[in-house]
């Protein structure tokens, strides 16, 4: 009912034939905007069928990341983890890193590696306003977060600080969540983790300095709090080095509420092979 006391119209049924007519009319208008501005390749700028996508030899040139990983921080593996006695994997398939000092999040997954290849995507994706890129990336993080994305409550960015934002116009973190979370058919929170800290990039620190970088710099506010109780969050980011931005959100995350903290991100470090 109306204020009026009047029935509230209901929204008419779009007749099937104008529904055909708007699809034919998305295609044209596609068509039209290929012929002027030919879809180009994501890496190298060649021609492509559709936009955000690769052109076949950048796409062989890409390693996605997929078993044997760490259990916890999505380390790849060179070869299976070797089972011992009762069949259960030796270390239970932890990488040496986890073993010896375990990030403060539950799991984390990547879907690529951080290399020559993956690396002036990001960059581009990152600092060059190419965010054009956004779905293809976060189809490729929905395939690496797998159950991580199945199974938690929310899809939380990792936070840039207002002056960096102001600076690049748009967090690449936060452009991958909502896409993620739209994905999944999950909430998307931006605002329930803030980086109250601006920190120096983390790009050249070592790994203890990239851990004393980060620590206390992110905060939940307190109207957040509730919403985070129990709940399983899903955090995003769009590189991993060496997990210590990650560490700081999950504690921060975990002592806010969250029951649990997992992780995807578009691509990560993997050690050279000696």
């Amino acid at each position: 009912m109306t204020s009026l006391g009047r029935p509230a119209r209901s929204a008419a049924p779009r007749h099937p034939v104008v529904v055909a007519g708007s699809a034919v009319v998305r295609r044209l208008a596609r068509r039209v905007l290929d012929a002027l501005l030919p879809p180009r390749c994501l890496a190298c700028g060649g021609g492509v069928d559709e936009p955000g996508r690769l052109c076949a030899g950048c796409w062989s040139s890409l390693r996605f990341l997929s078993a044997p990983l760490c259990r916890q921080c999505g380390y790849p593996f060179e070869v299976e983890p070797v089972a011992g006695q009762g069949g259960d994997l030796l270390g239970e398939a932890l990488c040496a890193a986890c073993r010896r000092s375990p990030p403060a999040f539950d799991r984390a997954r990547a879907a690529l590696a951080y290399d020559a290849a993956s690396k002036p995507l990001v960059l581009r994706f990152k600092h060059a306003d190419r965010t054009d890129a956004a779905p293809a990336f976060a189809l490729w993080m929905r395939q690496a977060a797998g159950e991580l994305l199945r199974e938690c409550d929310l899809v939380v960015p990792v936070p840039l600080h207002r002056r960096r934002l102001l600076r690049r116009r748009y967090n690449q973190a936060a452009l991958l969540a909502a896409r993620l979370a739209r994905l999944g058919g999950k909430p998307h929170r931006p605002l329930v983790l803030q980086r109250r800290r601006a920190t120096p990039s983390q790009g050249r620190l070592s790994r203890r300095r990239r851990r004393l970088n980060v620590a206390g710099a992110f905060a939940v506010p307190p109207a957040a709090r509730p919403e985070l109780k129990g709940r399983r969050v899903l955090l995003v980011d769009d590189v991993l080095t060496t997990g210590a931005t990650l560490s700081a959100c999950a504690r921060t995350l975990k002592r806010a509420g969250a029951a649990s903290v997992d992780a995807v991100v578009l691509a990560r470090v993997v050690r050279a092979r000696p």
